[in-house]
C-alpha cells in the first residue's frame, strides 16, 4: 500500500509521494500516470532523502523515461513537501538538472531555476526561425507560429528531429507573453509547462520583448510570472493539491 498525492501546478498534473530510497520506477509511473487504468498524471515526482540538502527527487514522464528537470514538477514538489512536513516555507532539493531553491507562501510557490544556456540561436525550420536554450532540459523556441493552430505533427516532427520539447510563443502588448508546448515524454502539448516558458522568457528578455518580470499565460490560462534574480529565472504560480489517496500494488 502506498500513500500517493495528486498536484496540478497551472496546468501540468502530477502523482507525488516520498520514500527512503531510490529505484527504477519506470514501470510504476506508467501505471499511475495512464489516464484510462491508472491515476492519470504528466509525471510522477518522487521523493527521497539527501544528506546535505531538503531531499532530491526522482521524475518520470508519462511514458516512464526520465527527466532532469520540470519547472511546474519543482513547485509541486516543493508544496508537497512543505506539506508533509519534509521542508520548511523555504527549501533547496536536488534535481538531475541541479539544485533547485523553492519558497512556498500559501498555494503560491517560487522556483529558483537552474541557469539558462541558449545552445542555438540560428535554426531555420518550416520557414521560422527558431532557438534551442536549455533551461533544465532542451526547449526549442519560436515567436513566428500562430498561437491559434499549434501544428502537433510539425511538434512531433521537430521534438525528435532535436530531442527537444517545442514551444510556440508570443509577446502581447502589455508585455505579458503566451505559451503553448509540446513536451517529451508526454510526446502531446500539454496545458503548461514550466521550462518552456522559462526557455521562452528568456529569449524573450534577451531580444528585449519583455522586462526583467513579466506575467506569462500557458494553454491552461493561468496566470504565471517569471522574472531574473541575480541571473537566475525565478517561476512563480499557485499550486494545487488535488486529492490524496492509497494505491494497492
Amino acid at each position: 500500500m502506498l500513500q500517493i498525492a495528486k498536484y496540478c501546478a497551472s496546468g501540468n498534473d502530477f502523482v507525488i509521494f516520498h520514500t527512503f530510497h531510490g529505484a527504477d520506477r519506470s514501470g510504476l509511473a506508467r501505471t499511475l500516470c495512464d489516464r484510462q487504468n491508472g491515476i492519470g498524471a504528466d509525471g510522477l515526482i518522487v521523493l527521497i532523502p539527501h544528506e546535505s540538502h531538503d531531499f532530491e527527487w526522482e521524475f518520470y514522464n508519462a511514458d516512464g523515461s526520465t527527466a532532469s528537470m520540470c519547472g511546474n514538477g519543482s513547485r509541486a514538489c516543493a508544496h508537497y513537501a512543505h506539506r508533509f512536513g519534509l521542508a520548511d516555507e523555504k527549501m533547496e532539493f536536488l534535481t538531475g538538472a541541479g539544485l533547485i531553491k523553492a519558497a512556498v507562501e500559501g498555494d503560491m510557490v517560487q522556483s529558483d531555476l537552474t541557469p539558462p544556456v541558449v545552445i542555438n540561436d540560428a535554426i531555420s525550420e518550416h520557414e521560422m526561425r527558431w532557438w534551442l536554450i536549455d533551461t533544465g532540459v532542451p526547449h526549442l523556441v519560436t515567436f513566428d507560429a500562430g498561437m491559434e493552430h499549434f501544428d502537433i505533427a510539425m511538434a512531433r516532427e521537430l521534438r525528435h528531429k532535436y530531442n527537444a520539447n517545442v514551444n510556440i510563443a508570443t509577446v502581447n502588448a502589455d508585455g505579458s507573453m503566451r505559451v503553448r508546448t509540446y513536451e517529451r515524454g508526454v510526446e502531446d502539448e500539454t496545458l503548461a509547462c514550466g521550462t518552456g516558458m522559462a526557455a521562452c522568457f528568456y529569449r524573450a528578455s534577451i531580444e528585449g520583448l519583455v522586462a526583467d518580470n513579466a506575467r506569462v499565460y500557458p494553454k491552461s490560462g493561468e496566470t504565471l510570472y517569471l522574472g531574473f534574480d541575480e541571473g537566475t529565472i525565478t517561476f512563480k504560480g499557485e499550486v494545487k493539491g488535488v486529492f490524496e489517496t492509497y494505491w494497492r500494488f
